[in-house]
């Protein structure tokens, strides 16, 4: 071997060294330290008195797959995280829509006990007289309004001071007015005192015929289901009907003129 030789491999070794040792100077300062095969690969190339370029490419590869490495690890760990974290979620809405569920029906058998209990309510009707054990009421029918008051009695009967047959003067309206004490069945054994105005004197019939039957039941509820099936207590809503601007009645017209 030349000199020429022996100057140029010692500066090969000397460059080598260089480069080994800036490299270990900064994997101190802060990055990882070498492994086991970066100083096997190392050592190869120093036998081999390859380039230095060359081995520090080699090495520079190393360094960036273990970096990779570490990246897809984290990422792992990341995703790892965000599913666990998802799960926590998951359960906390399950555990309030449990909750809420069971509030639910903790409170429903409540509210179908007390609807429960307001439909089944009885409901009671009361003797109303006054002292002199009269039961009073109101009728109404159409424009005819009548005060009632009923007592135990004989049988006597005055509408406005007037026997009914004076009074109304049909026969029909007389059957009218008799009729809650057929239904009741307690002919003759109520005296009766009224006062009508208003309307015509069918309409007045009807209307006392729903202030005796009102009365009566105020006197005494064992005769309420009796006429409320007679249809008695129930107020007649069919009244006139209003005359229309046009027309001389409610639905009357002119007559017709075509010329």
């Amino acid at each position: 071997m030349t000199s020429k030789d022996k100057e140029t491999e010692a500066e090969t070794e000397a460059e080598i060294e260089a480069e080994v040792a800036g490299t270990t100077a900064s994997k101190d300062a802060g990055e990882e330290k070498p492994t086991a095969e970066m100083v096997a690969a190392l050592a190869k190339l120093q036998d081999k008195g390859a380039d230095v370029s060359s081995s520090s490419g080699e090495v520079e590869q190393a360094i960036a797959g273990e970096g990779a490495a570490g990246e897809v690890a984290a990422g792992e760990a990341g995703v790892a995280v965000s599913e666990t974290s998802a799960e926590a979620t998951n359960d906390r809405a399950t555990t309030a829509k449990a909750q809420d569920n069971a509030q639910a029906q903790a409170a429903k058998p409540a509210t179908a006990t007390h609807s429960a209990s307001v439909e089944h309510a009885p409901i009671t009707y009361v003797v109303k007289q006054d002292a002199l054990g009269r039961a009073y009421a109101t009728g109404k029918r159409k424009n005819s309004i009548v005060r009632v008051w009923v007592k135990r009695g004989q049988g006597k009967f005055l509408v406005n001071g007037r026997v009914p047959e004076k009074y109304f003067a049909r026969d029909v309206l007389c059957m009218i007015v008799r009729q809650p004490f057929e239904v009741a069945k307690c002919e003759n054994s109520f005296d009766v005192m009224c006062t009508a105005k208003g309307g015509g004197l069918s309409g007045q019939a009807g209307a006392l015929k729903h202030g005796i039957s009102r009365a009566l039941c105020n006197f005494d509820p064992q005769f309420r289901p009796a006429l409320k099936n007679a249809g008695f207590l129930t107020r007649d809503a069919r009244i006139v009907e209003r005359k229309k601007y046009g027309k001389p009645k409610a639905r009357r017209s002119f007559q017709f003129s075509k010329r």
